[in-house]
């Protein structure tokens, strides 16, 4: 396989990543005086601040996704190609892809990071994590799915945790999809399922900090929180998730939370790839 992108005198960029930084870097190069090589594993860009609005029903995946194609149709000496990079020959000045080697004379990596799951192999395979369009779209399904599961439940323990939802994060993302599931439960969950009493589906925040939002000021913190309560969302801090497992989600605080839906947004860590640095 070849990636087909054929020299000219152009100097080569290749921007691997095509997500805010990678994207926008595109923009500002493609008229200039080069050749811009885009790398990214999907065809399209999706917008990060509002994954959590797909993941809750709010938006459709539609609405923050844009195909690179797209986005660059009529630059000249623009080339994009879906591919994942599995190295880097610096000394070559080139990237191994899943569809072959890419020269370059300035190389760009973008690729952003992916889910922290702190090492943990069992929350990792247990738990959802929302990190992308697909993440967001699978964790929708199962909370929908799992609300359906409820309505013909008969076993009380087995319908509570159906209709528990986990959040573990205490930062931006976690914040915000809280929110949106519990506006979700009011909105939404009252009026397309009558015959399911919404005020059984509890919503917790786990959050391992003495405080939501650390990274911003304690007003924003204190607000987050008090708007979180007001929508009945069961705010747990300091703590942190130990386990997750039999369908259950324990804690540092000896909390034990039956549920069938854990979403794990505590926390990222940058994506790297072999020979770089």
């Amino acid at each position: 396989m070849k990636a087909n992108i054929e020299r000219t005198d152009k100097k080569r960029i290749v921007i691997v990543g095509g997500g805010l930084g990678g994207l926008e870097l595109a923009f500002k190069l493609v008229d200039d005086d080069y050749q811009v090589v885009l790398v990214d594993k999907n065809n399209y860009h999706q917008f990060p601040p509002l994954i959590y609005q797909v993941a809750s029903g709010g938006l459709e995946p539609s609405s923050i996704s844009f195909p690179f194609r797209r986005l660059f149709q009529g630059k000249k000496d623009f080339f994009f190609r879906m591919a994942e990079v599995e190295s880097v020959n610096t000394a070559k000045k080139s990237i191994n892809t899943t569809v072959g080697e890419i020269e370059y004379d300035y190389l760009v990596l973008a690729f952003g990071a992916q889910t922290n799951f702190f090492g943990n192999k069992d929350i990792e395979a247990t738990t959802l994590p929302m990190k992308s369009v697909s993440e967001a779209m699978k964790l929708r399904n199962t909370i929908l799915r799992n609300l359906e599961l409820a309505l013909t439940e008969e076993d009380p323990a087995r319908k509570q945790a159906l209709m528990n939802i986990v959040v573990v994060g205490g930062g931006a993302s976690g914040v915000e999809i809280a929110g949106a599931v519990a506006e979700m439960k009011k909105n939404i969950i009252a009026r397309d399922y009558p015959d399911l009493d919404s005020s059984q589906m509890h919503i917790y925040l786990v959050n391992a900090g003495d405080r939501l939002l650390a990274a911003m000021d304690p007003v924003s913190s204190k607000r987050a929180e008090r708007d979180l309560k007001d929508l009945h969302v069961h705010i747990r801090q300091p703590q942190f998730a130990t386990e997750y497992k039999d369908g259950i989600l324990k804690t540092s605080a000896g909390l034990e939370i039956p549920t069938q839906t854990v979403i794990w947004v505590s926390g990222i860590c940058a994506n790297t790839i072999e020979g770089f640095p």
